[in-house]
Order: C-alpha cells, then sequence, then structure tokens
C-alpha cells in the first residue's frame, strides 16, 4: 500500500479527526463472517435506495452461509461537507468499510491512498466483463489500478424544448457544429427576446461548471489536455481556447442568461424555473434531468416531459470535430483501505451492482446502467429515457483525468467568470485560467 498522505485541501481540518467517532469495526478479513460493514449515504435518495438493499443481501449472504449484516449510517450533508468529514475519518482510520463517493473523490483518495484497489476482486467476478470498455477506462486511475465501481452512469448532452423550438420554426435537427446551433440560437432570441441557452458558467456554479460545462465542451473537441502516462495537465493545448472563445461568443450575443449565472444557485433560476416555463429553451443537462429536475418527483416537473423535452449530442466546436454525446461515472462504491473486512465489502458491492438491485437504485438515481446486461431487468427495463441514455453511453466520449481535477475546476470557474462579468475576451480568460491553474496545480503537475 502506498504511503499516505492528507489531502491539501483538508490538512488543517484534519487535525480534528481523532474526535471522530469511528465506524468501520474490528475482525478478520473473513467474507464467511459473522461480520458486520458499515457504509454512509448523505442523500435522502440514496439512503432510501441502499436501505431498501440491505435486507435482500443478509438473507442472500445466509443462503450462501455466510453471515455478514451491513451497518447504514444516515447523515445528510452537502457534498462538501461530505468530503470534509470524510477525509478527516478516512486520515484517523475511522471511516466506513463502503464508500458510495464521486470521481472527485476517487480520484484524490486513491491517490493519497485511502481506498484500496479493487482488481483482485474484479478479476474473480465475473460480473466485470459486462461493463462498457469506456466505462472501465474511465474508472482506472494513474497507477493502472481500479479503486472504485461506478453505482450508474450517464450521458452529458444538450436538452432542448422542442416544442417550443417548432413552434417558433427553429430546425429541431441534431446541430452538426457549434455556428449552426449558435446561428439557430440567435433566431430564437430575436424571436422571445430571451437568452435561449444555459451552460453552466463562473463561480456560484461550483464544480458543476468544470463538470458540467467545460469539460465536457473540452474533450469533445481536445482529448490531449491530460496525460495520464505522466500525470499533468497540457494547459496549452488546444481546446482550451476554444471553448473559452466558445463562451465568449455566448456572451458577446447574449445567449447566456448571465444575470442568473452570477447569482447564487444559478441552476434555480435557469433549470428550475426558465427552461421548464419555455423561457430557456436549451440547457446542458445529464441523464439524471429526466428525473430529478423534470421528471414526475423532480425539482421543477414539466408536464408531459418526453412529448415537450428531447436532447442533442455536443455538436462539433472546431472544423472536423464531430457531434458527440460526455459520459458520466456520476458515483461509485469503494472499500476503505483501513477496511479489515475487505472480502465482506466487496460482496456487498458486487449485490449492489448486478441484477435487480442494481436495477432499482438506477431507477431510483435517475442513472443509466454502466452494464450490458441490465436492460431486460425490471424495473429499469420499464424506463425508456435510461434505456436510450445507456445505449448513448457505449459511443459517448470520456476522457480520464487525475490529480488537479479539483484545481482544475477552480481556475475554469474563475475564468469564465471573468467572460461572464465582461472582464475578459476568450483569448485573456484563457491566459488568466493558464496563470491561476498553473499556481493552483504547482510544477509537478503541469506539463512542460
Amino acid at each position: 500500500m502506498k504511503r499516505k498522505y492528507l489531502v491539501a485541501a483538508f490538512t488543517a481540518t484534519a487535525v480534528a479527526a481523532t474526535s471522530l467517532v469511528g465506524c468501520s469495526a474490528g475482525g478478520a478479513d473473513d467474507s464467511d463472517g459473522p461480520v458486520t460493514i458499515t457504509i454512509m449515504e448523505t442523500k435522502q435518495t440514496n439512503i432510501d435506495a441502499i436501505g431498501k438493499e440491505i435486507p435482500g443481501f443478509e438473507a442472500a449472504m445466509a443462503e450462501q452461509g455466510k453471515d455478514i449484516k451491513v451497518e447504514l449510517i444516515a447523515d445528510k450533508l452537502t457534498d462538501e461537507q461530505f468530503m470534509t468529514k470524510m477525509t478527516q475519518q478516512l486520515a484517523a482510520g475511522q471511516a466506513p468499510d463502503v464508500l458510495d463517493i464521486g470521481e472527485n473523490m476517487a480520484i484524490s483518495w486513491a491517490s493519497a491512498g485511502y481506498l484500496a484497489p479493487l482488481d483482485d476482486h474484479l478479476e474473480a467476478w465475473d460480473g466485470w466483463e459486462h461493463y462498457y470498455p469506456a466505462v472501465k477506462e474511465a474508472m482506472t486511475r494513474q497507477d493502472g489500478q481500479i479503486y472504485s465501481i461506478p453505482s450508474g452512469a450517464g450521458v452529458l448532452n444538450l436538452f432542448y424544448r422542442q416544442d417550443i423550438l417548432t413552434e417558433l420554426g427553429i430546425d429541431t435537427s441534431q446541430p452538426e457544429t457549434w455556428d449552426d446551433l449558435i446561428e439557430r440560437l440567435v433566431a430564437v432570441k430575436e424571436a422571445t427576446g430571451g437568452s435561449p441557452i444555459v451552460i453552466p458558467a463562473g463561480t456560484a456554479w461550483g464544480g458543476g461548471t468544470w463538470g458540467e460545462g467545460f469539460q465536457p465542451l473540452l474533450g469533445g473537441t481536445d482529448k490531449e489536455f491530460y496525460d495520464p502516462e505522466t500525470d499533468t495537465w497540457d494547459l496549452e493545448s488546444p481546446g482550451w481556447l476554444a471553448v473559452f472563445n466558445l463562451y465568449a461568443e455566448l456572451v458577446e450575443k447574449d445567449l447566456l442568461p448571465i444575470q442568473d449565472l452570477q447569482n447564487p444557485n444559478p441552476w434555480e433560476p435557469t433549470k428550475y424555473t426558465k427552461f421548464p416555463e419555455g423561457e430557456i429553451q436549451v440547457a446542458a443537462q445529464g441523464t439524471w434531468g429526466w428525473k430529478f429536475d423534470w421528471g414526475p418527483d423532480g425539482a421543477a416537473p414539466i408536464d408531459g416531459l418526453t412529448e415537450r423535452v428531447a436532447t442533442w449530442q455536443w455538436p462539433g466546436l472546431r472544423e472536423g470535430d464531430e457531434p458527440y454525446g460526455w459520459s458520466s461515472t456520476g458515483g461509485g462504491y469503494a472499500i476503505n483501505a483501513d477496511s479489515d473486512k475487505q472480502d465482506a465489502a466487496f460482496e456487498f458491492i458486487k449485490y449492489l451492482s448486478s441484477g435487480k438491485p442494481l436495477a432499482e437504485q438506477l431507477v431510483a438515481s435517475g442513472a443509466a446502467s454502466a452494464r450490458d446486461d441490465l436492460d431486460d431487468v425490471a424495473p429499469y427495463s420499464e424506463e425508456p429515457q435510461l434505456l436510450q441514455a445507456g445505449e448513448d453511453l457505449k459511443g459517448s466520449v470520456f476522457v480520464v483525468t487525475g490529480d488537479g481535477a479539483s484545481q482544475i475546476g477552480q481556475a475554469v470557474a474563475t475564468a469564465t467568470e471573468m467572460i461572464l462579468s465582461g472582464e475578459a475576451t476568450g483569448q485573456q480568460a484563457y491566459d488568466a485560467f493558464v496563470a491561476d491553474a498553473t499556481d493552483l496545480l504547482g510544477p509537478n503537475l503541469v506539463k512542460q
């Protein structure tokens, strides 16, 4: 196991870790039991979904002669609160056995030595062969090992109000290029007077500016911005400037809702109000939007959603670029490197990642399957939008990155904020980004 070190952003808070109550109980690493493993969930949807699966898992283990119990730790926290608290617990050796974490957490904590490599477990599990190759690649860290298994996946696309665009006489076929789409957006603006598209930008959107806006645009245009062999970011790769110039053009032509993007919680007036009301006609969004944003039980339900809303792939940005979908691996299950119940923990992960238990979780979370063998498994088989997202996932784009993703996201948010406020052109924002990212990353993470 590699030497552990504190993730830099949380070094100061880790001193308090010794006051936390430990979650990982003692005992031999024995998948037959008797043993109790722990998992923490911080969102009500996940708390309900995982809680529903625990009795079935324990019964399935009993049928195999294994006495394994699961303790669900329900602690409602924001992502930032969870990352802070869990970093403290990992540093103190007090974290749960099973971790349900996002990609950036997996990257940081795998590098810090906090997560157990899963390769030996995966080689012995026939379920692993059913995961899409792009997903396997996305989950492989820079040392060539895998530290988490996706609990779901998705594709980020451009969702559009086909009812409004059709009423306005705007072409709703797949735009091949951004020039094509911008021409349509200008026509919409002239007809409605509003700003027709929302793509995460600026500092108020937080990490979503990078993960849900800039990175999908960049990855479809330029796949060389991160070098996995040297674990460095190429800040001179040409895609960066192309994306900053696109943001600048959208702002210059008043196509982005600038004031909304600069207010707190910018997703609320844009995705939760103006898109449902038809005042914004195009929105960058992921698969989860069908359920959590605009579905019947979502934040802002749209009546007749599937008749009124459809999706485009991201158009090509530069000459020769073709439309594409952007993969999102979402959350993933990992094992605490300090857990002495890793075999039992992986039994639980296998159960959650297979068959009906996985189908039920995917429907609950509005995510697509990262596996190729779930289309006939209810209730997932009854969700046409998720099935389509699964099809799109097979050929979507994803660029694997590593250490420094959070710092890159911070620099991108700051630079796009300069564009929104009118302080910078695309070139000026790019120059400021390079300076900021270079300082935040440090010399070891910047490609020379």
